[in-house]
């Protein structure tokens, strides 16, 4: 079936004026000013609307969903904020509740324009041996396209990690998994809806001997690595402390500095680093809002993306962002890349981290852009609310004025968002269920 999307107020892609035609899941036409398509069987009428590339998340961690402004972790920076959560997530997180963290997330996500996504879980209490099956399941219940980063964790204090014992996992059981997870749900092939990436968690809660095992196998696989790398200045000195090395040095040592891997954050490296990971073309994911929750410090985008490396955008956690918003982390981008920049940095810029540049981060070059036999991931805003009146410029409207809600979106050619609310999803139940699961977290001593 061959629908147009016709005359929105605008079109985030050149020769669109009056529209995009998509084909089952794929653009087959930009409809340029003065022409009809041919053959057409429906017509949506974007008149009230201003059309983007679907936005695409690179990092996560649904789970902590259940733990947003916990009073034992707001107003603290990165490691004293894990010391107050992972106990309480070790004690608390289980399969049921992490299937409604990820219902809440993914449906969060979308609604703000979100068509793709990744999570790194990398929490394993007891119990949650099924993690990545539940949320391949809520992927596909949701409709979304998702990217699940087995993570793991297996270096406690007592071993100089992190990573509290109820929440680790050993390292036979997790390559064991891992390779499971590739083989029932990894789709590389073109228009893919689930793959798969190994993601040990960071340099402090992860062996080496784990981060070289992992790399092995996600070559013998053709899937994708992630981490965290470069977050804080506590971790460049724990890497020192650790491994007498920087943590670009380490990525080396345990053969990840390649183009199959991006990154979390990347914010601490030095000029020399950021040449290396370009030179490699290692993808860094900004996590803008994170950064500046946790006070972590900047990501140098524009140094990096010059180098060579593919700059993404996440929210992060959603206890250290607090929220799965990936609109609202443009408009962030925008803001903390001109304070760390100038005022050349401009909207489409930080829209282009959100989507080209996440779909290059975790190697999608079907997605991320609307352009003909890419897949027909849309995302649809409208205009109406106060906050865009006497708005000039609509696409920079949406980031300038704050857009942070969608009106459609459109994935792999369906409607899944229509009048601003997901399709298929009780929404209402989904808060008040995910709402009383938090609260075991809340109470926690």
């Amino acid at each position: 079936m061959r629908l147009w999307v016709k005359d929105p107020i605008a079109v985030l892609a050149e020769g669109a004026e009056r529209g995009v035609v998509v084909d089952g899941a794929r653009i087959v036409e930009l409809v340029g000013s003065g022409q009809t398509p041919a053959d057409i069987d429906e017509v949506f009428d974007a008149g009230r609307h201003v059309v983007i590339p679907g936005l695409v998340n690179t990092h996560h961690h649904m789970f902590q969903t259940l733990t947003r402004a916990h009073p034992k972790a707001i107003n603290k920076e990165l490691f004293p904020w894990l010391e107050a959560l992972f106990p309480i997530w070790a004690r608390h997180v289980n399969a049921d509740n992490l299937r409604l963290a990820t219902r809440l997330a993914l449906t969060e996500l979308m609604m703000s324009g979100c068509t793709t996504t990744t999570d790194h879980q990398y929490l394993f209490p007891p119990g949650t041996e099924s993690a990545m099956d539940i949320q391949a399941e809520e992927a596909g219940a949701v409709g979304m396209r998702m990217v699940l980063n087995r993570g793991s964790l297996n270096l406690t204090p007592d071993d100089g990690g992190t990573a509290i014992a109820g929440a680790t996992q050993d390292h036979d059981t997790i390559l064991a998994d891992c390779e499971r997870v590739i083989g029932r749900y990894h789709d590389a092939g073109d228009g893919s809806m689930l793959q798969v990436a190994l993601a040990p968690c960071a340099p402090f809660n992860v062996t080496k001997k784990l981060m070289v095992e992992a790399g092995q196998l996600a070559l013998k696989h053709n899937c994708r690595l992630h981490t965290h790398l470069g977050e804080t200045v506590d971790e460049v000195n724990y890497c020192r402390d650790q491994f007498q090395c920087r943590p670009v040095d380490y990525l080396e040592e345990v053969g990840w500095l390649n183009d199959s891997v991006w990154l979390a954050h990347g914010i601490h490296f030095n000029d020399d680093e950021v040449a290396r990971l370009g030179r490699h073309r290692v993808g860094v994911c900004h996590c803008p809002t994170s950064n500046m929750v946790l006070a972590s410090g900047q990501c140098r985008t524009r140094e990096l993306e010059a180098a060579g490396s593919p700059v993404g955008l996440g929210v992060d956690g959603s206890a250290s962002n607090d929220n799965s918003n990936l609109m609202e982390g443009v408009r962030h981008a925008l803001m903390i890349n001109r304070l760390t920049y100038d005022a050349t940095v401009t909207h489409l810029d930080a829209l282009r981290w959100a989507t080209e540049g996440s779909a290059a981060c975790i190697g999608r070059s079907d997605i991320g852009r609307i352009a003909v036999g890419r897949q027909a991931d849309l995302a649809l805003f409208t205009l109406d609310e106060l906050r865009f009146s006497g708005a000039g410029d609509p696409i920079a409207a949406l980031v300038l004025c704050g857009a942070h809600r969608a009106d459609r979106v459109m994935i792999a050619g369906n409607w899944k968002v229509v009048d601003g609310m997901p399709l298929g999803i009780d929404v209402t139940r989904l808060r008040a269920e995910h709402g009383a699961a938090a609260r075991a977290f809340l109470m926690s001593n």
